[in-house]
């Protein structure tokens, strides 16, 4: 083997993908359950979505920023209308990882300082300022560590004020709904007590609405069910539906300056194309309230399974928690019933995370195939 064996994955070759289902090389159909982290928001190879990027490649595929780039003009518009937030600004990058370095970057010019809090359980991604603020020790070397973060429990937040009375805080970063650390929405009393401390201290409010955002949760952002506006958003995985691209929503108190930021690929023709034909479609298809109308229905569906605990999350960003390790269900489900979902740090939460482009009928289906694992599991000797 060529590649650094750094990842866990499924022995399963997957070389095709049409709208909520993936096939393989022996053209074995899977539902898709998990988007490949909620990265396909719009469903797999969407005709409208091709057609533009081919469109694209065959005028122009790349140049740097050393040009303008109508496009971005174009993506930013759009995004700020849909979202909301009409008088904020967007940079666009490549990723995830690459939006939170930005962001923290950002509110650390703003205001001179470098203390970063955030929270048990969270991922804001690998790079070295993302990953220090990142609550997983087993990915994170002494060099991470000289960034100075301090992780606090969402249960307590007379901690978090004690802190920012310091007056030393550079920002606050919270994830919209935490992905990978159990589907944890932190709800509304803890979203509006932090916005308020922030605004107490003067601190910068970040959230990351990598995973969380792009209509899945029912609203363009899941913060916006809580009624607060933070000073930056990040934004990636479903932006692009596949295409490698990232983006920073920045509030108009922060002011740029020539070479504050910078990105090669960032915001490049293919990017923009992408991240247009997401957002177009979502508008067109009404994917944000097909993702409420779904979730409830798929809510309701999971209610029936005794097995089943609890069920966290909103939308088509859900978290199963079944009282039992969910390791060996995970394997039923991919080899016995063909359906692909998503593990967590929370060994016993399944994360469902599937396109907004999902139907009633694909919900009953995936209830009758997890009924099914479930009774092989029982039965398995």
């Amino acid at each position: 083997m060529n590649l650094f064996d750094v990842y866990s994955n499924e022995e399963i070759e997957i070389i095709k993908g049409r709208g909520i289902y993936i096939y393989d090389k022996y053209n074995q159909k899977y539902f898709d359950f998990y988007g490949g982290h909620a990265v396909i928001s719009i469903g797999h190879s969407h005709p409208i979505y091709v057609n533009n990027l081919k469109k694209q490649i065959k005028k122009i595929s790349f140049y740097s920023n050393s040009i303008k780039i109508p496009e971005q003009e174009k993506l930013a518009s759009l995004l700020l209308d849909i979202s909301g937030y009409y008088d904020y600004k967007v940079f666009l990058c490549n990723s995830g990882a690459e939006a939170n370095e930005n962001a923290l970057k950002i509110a650390s010019f703003h205001n001179n300082k470098k203390k970063i809090i955030a929270f048990k359980k969270s991922f804001h991604g690998r790079t070295s300022g993302a990953i220090s603020i990142t609550d997983n020790n087993k990915i994170i070397t002494k060099f991470n560590l000289q960034h100075k973060v301090k992780f606090i429990d969402y249960k307590n937040l007379d901690f978090l004020e004690e802190e920012l009375k310091k007056q030393d805080i550079c920002a606050v970063i919270s994830e919209g709904i935490q992905g990978i650390g159990g589907i944890i929405d932190p709800g509304m009393f803890v979203f509006n007590k932090i916005d308020f401390l922030c605004r107490k201290y003067n601190t910068i409010f970040i959230v990351d609405e990598i995973q969380s955002g792009y209509g899945r949760t029912g609203l363009f952002f899941a913060h916006q069910n809580y009624g607060i506006k933070p000073d930056i958003i990040t934004i990636a995985k479903g932006m692009g539906n596949g295409f490698p691209i990232g983006g920073v929503i920045i509030s108009p108190k922060f002011k740029p300056f020539n070479g504050m930021l910078g990105t090669t690929f960032g915001g490049n023709y293919l990017a923009c194309s992408s991240g247009i034909s997401v957002l177009e479609i979502i508008k067109k298809e009404c994917l944000i309230s097909n993702a409420k109308k779904m979730g409830e229905i798929f809510i309701n569906s999971l209610k029936e399974i005794d097995e089943i605990k609890e069920i966290r999350g909103k939308g088509l960003m859900l978290g199963v928690n079944f009282n039992f390790k969910v390791k060996k269900l995970i394997n039923f489900l991919i080899k016995k019933e063909k359906i692909f979902v998503g593990s967590s740090l929370d060994q016993n939460i399944i994360r469902l995370l599937p396109p907004l482009t999902i139907k009633e009928k694909h919900i009953k289906n995936f209830i009758i195939r997890l009924k099914k694992a479930l009774y092989f599991l029982k039965n398995d000797k």
